[in-house]
């Protein structure tokens, strides 16, 4: 399937300098898909309603504020003829809800994750949440503090935190949403007195204030189809996963982005390797990146690593002109999922700081899977088995 029927010509396109108080008015009048910005006629970049109705750029701001720098994340674009597959892959890599669509090397249109996975959804029930969920989620108490929900959320490189009491059950979540919508308003209501004191204040202030509930959840057994039904019908980026009889206790977490991602899965003999920002890749290239990533699985022979992601992310903070990126490396396997996260200047140093961690945590499974074989055998020895 390619996506000359799935793309649509519903876009608006503006100017990087046009006020962003005229953008919201547009889409409060009409309903396009999506916004194409250029710069002097040259495309620039796209944007979805979602982002500029949910972002808090004043509307005397320009449009470039929501457009990220060139380097970091540089625009995507597909041709009206790409399979639906390269398609996924274009959006996952460039970190992109919407890509703008040219024919003939002309703008034809806008394409969007929503609008990719609508086109799917009925081929979707071949697979279930089990297939694509991402497990063991990071998770927050009730009581914790935003400022620490935060720093997850940066450091882990995720969108959606399960919040739980201390009963350790699901309560609620929390997302980047949610934490950026909180900021804007105490900022908001913030006029006189000392701006440090308030913001440690609001940093301290219990996840429990600011959360979503009740959630919404699925199993493991849900076909993906249903899974993606629901979201897009609540217009929600993810659900959490819980086992069949106790929806309190969250073992995963299954988002778009997720499906999107198993959408470019390969049979090929070769480790698929899937890269997020793949721009930011400076003195390093995605062929080292997979073997690198190759030569770690292989230290367990047992180890099948289905897929491989890699996601870059860059912060503002620079040494020497070279920025400080995070990077975080997930393996799907046969023995489960396996990840690592590190921090460094520089795409290389980030991954090589990434890949150090996730060989420690891929030794440790081997150590533990290692550990259980000799328990087993050392049972059936007792005929405790």
């Amino acid at each position: 399937m390619n996506i000359a029927d799935i793309a649509t010509q519903e876009y608006i396109e503006v100017d990087v300098g046009t006020r962003m108080g005229k953008v919201r008015s547009t889409f409060e009048d009409g309903n396009p898909k999506g916004i194409i910005v250029t710069n002097d006629g040259d495309y620039e970049g796209v944007i979805s309603e979602r982002e500029v109705l949910q972002s808090h750029v004043e509307d005397d701001a320009k449009v470039a504020a929501l457009i990220k720098p060139s380097r970091s994340a540089p625009a995507p674009r597909v041709s009206r003829d790409e399979d639906v597959r390269e398609t996924a892959r274009v959006l996952i890599e460039s970190n992109a809800k919407m890509a703008p669509v040219f024919e003939n090397d002309e703008l034809w249109g806008v394409i969007s994750s929503d609008g990719v996975l609508e086109a799917v959804l009925e081929n979707l029930d071949a697979l279930t949440v089990d297939d694509v969920y991402t497990s063991d989620p990071e998770t927050v108490q009730e009581g914790d503090g935003v400022g620490t929900v935060i720093n997850i959320l940066r450091e882990h490189g995720i969108s959606r935190i399960p919040v739980l009491n201390e009963n350790d059950y699901l309560t609620g979540v929390v997302t980047t949403h949610d934490i950026a919508d909180f900021v804007i308003r105490e900022n908001e209501r913030m006029t006189t007195g000392d701006r440090v004191g308030d913001n440690d204040r609001m940093l301290d202030v219990p996840v429990y204030d600011i959360m979503n509930s009740p959630v919404e959840t699925t199993t493991l057994d849900t076909t993906v189809d249903e899974a993606v039904e629901t979201m897009l019908e609540l217009d929600y980026g993810g659900l959490m996963v819980t086992p069949d009889d106790d929806d309190r206790v969250v073992i995963g977490v299954i988002t778009k982005t997720d499906v999107l991602r198993a959408l470019t899965f390969t049979e090929e003999e070769r480790m698929d390797v899937q890269i997020t920002n793949i721009s930011m890749l400076d003195t390093i290239t995605r062929e080292s990146i997979t073997e690198s990533i190759q030569d770690v699985s292989d230290k367990y022979a047992e180890m099948q690593v289905m897929h491989a992601h890699v996601r870059f992310k860059e912060h503002k903070e620079k040494l020497r002109g070279t920025p400080l990126v995070q990077c975080q490396i997930r393996l799907r396997t046969n023995k489960g999922q396996v990840a690592g996260t590190g921090e460094g200047y520089g795409a290389e140093n980030a991954f090589r700081v990434a890949l150090d961690k996730l060989e420690r945590n891929v030794l440790e499974v081997k150590g533990i899977t290692s550990d259980e074989e000799y328990r087993g055998q050392l049972l059936r020895k007792l005929n405790e088995l």
